[in-house]
């Protein structure tokens, strides 16, 4: 398939990918986009390769970069801000959801004290209800620090067989 072709595709397909996850199509595209370069791109270039105005995209790289997805890179000779994904970034967007994970799991204990509070006033169905929610979340959290373990070894492997500049494009 032609290259250009193919980062079409995964662009549009990182855009539907995003949607999934109840984000916006256009978040995914601009992160599928800079996932396919290797060189940071300016939001002209952005804008112009997806056929977008330049307000949107300008909102949504400051988003993606407030949530450490992509950050600010530095053109010399250029005054024009460019973007370029971060280095672990799926790493990152797995830290971010993981942080979701901990909020249910505050908020899970939050109503288990509340509950201890006033014992005889609640439910046994929402008391057992908001005992699993705790047990799930504290479950799922043990998991994701065996997961991101794993994950950074995994990563150090993948940099041995990584492309560098010197190797171009084509490697």
């Amino acid at each position: 398939m032609d290259p250009d072709r193919l980062k079409q595709e995964f662009i549009k397909d990182f855009g539907v990918g995003y949607q999934v996850f109840g984000m916006s199509r256009l978040m995914g595209h601009i992160v599928g986009l800079l996932l396919c370069e290797d060189e940071p791109q300016s939001l002209t270039d952005i804008t112009e390769r997806l056929s977008v105005s330049k307000g949107p995209v300008s909102q949504i790289t400051r988003r993606l970069s407030d949530k450490d997805l992509v950050h600010k890179a530095y053109i010399q000779g250029s005054r024009r801000d460019h973007y370029q994904a971060e280095e672990d970034i799926f790493g990152q967007a797995y830290a971010n959801h993981a942080t979701k994970q901990t909020q249910n799991l505050q908020l899970a204990r939050k109503y288990q004290q509340m509950i201890a509070e006033a014992p005889d006033e609640v439910p046994a169905y929402f008391r057992h209800r908001v005992d699993e929610m705790a047990r799930f979340y504290e479950l799922m959290l043990q998991h994701q620090d065996a997961f991101k373990a794993e994950w950074a070894q995994v990563r150090q492997e993948l940099a041995v067989s990584a492309p560098t500049a010197e190797q171009g494009e084509t490697s």
